[in-house]
Order: C-alpha cells, then sequence, then structure tokens
C-alpha cells in the first residue's frame, strides 16, 4: 500500500474514533462533575495517532466483524492511553503534550489524577461490557504490564550495566504490552480462532517494540517540532535507551569510561548530550537500533501471513503499511 493511501485511511479511521470519542463525552454531560468533562474534552481532542484504537478496529475487521460497535471498544484503549499521559506529566512535571499545555498545566494536578483514574475505569467497563471477561483478562494485564514497565524504566534509570534483555522486558512494558493486547482484544471481539488471535497479539508485540525504538532514535535525532518533545529528553533524565546500550557495550575503555561519567550525574547529562550523541554514531548505536527496529517489524508483518491469499484485505494492507510506516515516522 502507498503511503498516500496509508495515511487517508488512517485519517480516515482516527475521524471516525474521535467522533466517537466526542460523543461519548456529550453522553457524560450532566452525569459527572462539568469539570471533568471539560478536562476529558481538552485531554481526549487535541490530536493524536490513534494507533491503539485504530489495532483494535483493523483486527476485529480482519477476522471478519463489521460491527459499527467496535469503534466504541476502541476508544477503550485509547482511555487508557491518554489515563498514562495524564500520570506521566505528572510525574515528569511536563508543560506541554503534543504541542499544548499538558492536562496537568492546564488544569492543575489534582484533576489530571483524577480525570486519568476516571478514563481508567470507563476504559475498563467499555471492555467488559463489549468483550466479557476474557477481553477484560487481557486487557487489565496491559494495564498492570505497563505499570511493571515503568517500575522496571525507573529502576534501570542510569543502570551501566543494563543488558538488551533489561531494555525488551522494559519497553514491553512500556509500549509493547498495551498495543499487543489492543490486537488481541479486538481479535477476540472480531471472533478470531485461536491462531489468528495469538498472530495479531505477535504482530501487536513487534510494531509496539519496533515503536518504542523509533521513539528512541528520535529522542536524539528527532526535530522538535514535529515530535513535539525535546530532543535530548531520554538523556536528561537518565533513560538507558537502546542506541546508548549499545554503544556501552561497544565502547573502548577511554570512551566508556566518559559515557560512565554523564550517565552518573543529571549535571554532565544536561551539557554532555553532543559528546554521547558523538559517541553513540562512533559505535554505531543508532545503526543498530535502527536494524533492531526493522527485525520487529518484519516478524510483526510474518505474523500475519495466517492470513493468507483467501483472507486477503484491505485492513491485512493496513496493518503492514503500518508497521512499514513505524519505521519512516518522524514524530
Amino acid at each position: 500500500m502507498e503511503k498516500q493511501q496509508l495515511m487517508a485511511a488512517i485519517v480516515a479511521e482516527s475521524q471516525t474514533i474521535d467522533t466517537v470519542i466526542g460523543d461519548d463525552i456529550d453522553r457524560l454531560q450532566g452525569t459527572v462533575d462539568p469539570l471533568l468533562t471539560e478536562v476529558l474534552r481538552y485531554g481526549l481532542l487535541q490530536g493524536g495517532k490513534r494507533v491503539r484504537p485504530l489495532l483494535v478496529v483493523l483486527a476485529a475487521r480482519i477476522c471478519g466483524c463489521n460491527s459499527r460497535d467496535v469503534y466504541s471498544l476502541a476508544t477503550a484503549f485509547e482511555y487508557l492511553h491518554a489515563a498514562t499521559l495524564f500520570h506521566d506529566d505528572v510525574i515528569d512535571n511536563a508543560d506541554t503534550r503534543r504541542g499544548h499545555p499538558s492536562v496537568y498545566k492546564k488544569f492543575g494536578i489534582i484533576s489530571a489524577i483524577l480525570a486519568g483514574d476516571f478514563l481508567h475505569a470507563r476504559s475498563m467497563e467499555i471492555v467488559g461490557k463489549l468483550v466479557g471477561d476474557e477481553g477484560l483478562r487481557v486487557f487489565c494485564g496491559a494495564t498492570a504490564g505497563m505499570v511493571d514497565g515503568e517500575f522496571m524504566q525507573l529502576r534501570n534509570a542510569s543502570q551501566l550495566n543494563l543488558s538488551e534483555f533489561d531494555y525488551y522486558d522494559a519497553i514491553m512494558g512500556k509500549t509493547g504490552v498495551l498495543i499487543a493486547a489492543s490486537c488481541e482484544v479486538g481479535a477476540i471481539y472480531g471472533g478470531a480462532s485461536p491462531e489468528q488471535r495469538m498472530a495479531l497479539r505477535d504482530y501487536g508485540v513487534g510494531l509496539g517494540c519496533a515503536f518504542q525504538m523509533v521513539d528512541d532514535l528520535l529522542d536524539y535525532n528527532g526535530d522538535q517540532v514535529n515530535t513535539g518533545k525535546a530532543v535530548g529528553n531520554d538523556l536528561a533524565e537518565g533513560k538507558m535507551t537502546l542506541p546508548l546500550i549499545i554503544a556501552l557495550s561497544r565502547a573502548d575503555q577511554a570512551d566508556k569510561e566518559e559515557l560512565e561519567k554523564i550517565i552518573a550525574s543529571p549535571e554532565y547529562r544536561e551539557a554532555g548530550f553532543d559528546k554521547v550523541h558523538r559517541l553513540i554514531v562512533k559505535y554505531d548505536g543508532f545503526t543498530e537500533t535502527r536494524h533492531r527496529a526493522e527485525e520487529a517489524v518484519a516478524k510483526a508483518v510474518k505474523a500475519l501471513e495466517i492470513f493468507g491469499d483467501e483472507t486477503a484485505s484491505a485492513e491485512k494492507d493496513v496493518l503492514i503499511g503500518l508497521a512499514y510506516y513505524v519505521l519512516s515516522r518522524n514524530k
């Protein structure tokens, strides 16, 4: 699928998802506090990639489901994702999100945390209603995995001996589990066979890992205008992402000591970005991370082979196109 066709399909689905979210917020009017609906409308309708709800829709459809209710199910995954962002911005003291003041900065800590809690509860209600106990088990497992991933990332910060295995564990929690669950719950709703369900989950794992690795690259090489985040933020926070882990594992003694000195000190991290960037380039950390992301995408696409020629569909084309698009994104 050509990029123009892919983007047209994504935009059309995203607009439908936005409409469903807006309608859901409208239905809350008069049943919850007006400030809550104001916070939700602001936090949910400021743009966004809508990757997770899109995957729910595509996974259900590739399994033969055409129910309009799949969009309501999809919103649950956007709600959970938004809830984590509301809370993350409080934790990170983030001023902006997607080029606008963060919910935390605009409405305050208490409103951001409570709105995130509401969205979490609302998302579980939707999944339980539409997919039942099995879907809720997958959904809650993803939620628990995300929290565990954040704890792993917290523990891993500035850990100079962090292995690639530790890194992959952390990114599965941070990004992979929710994307995988989006695909799996969509498959359950779509009436997938056990084999199709696992194939779509495997696709989500590969896509999620590639998505996070590209994020790691953009943090060093991205354009803040596109990404909406300051370049070098991961290093400033002491996050051990894959380009840095690879450089550390390959560096000679002198360069390794230089990297370790910078990573160990918040003051040095802030001033040492350019030096770290040069050393990552020297030891092919960016090139190798890109290669690992390409491998993850290849595994994701291969998982879709279960949907062979007899089940070839526009949804399969979009899923494949989306996987390759992850490698080329700049935000």
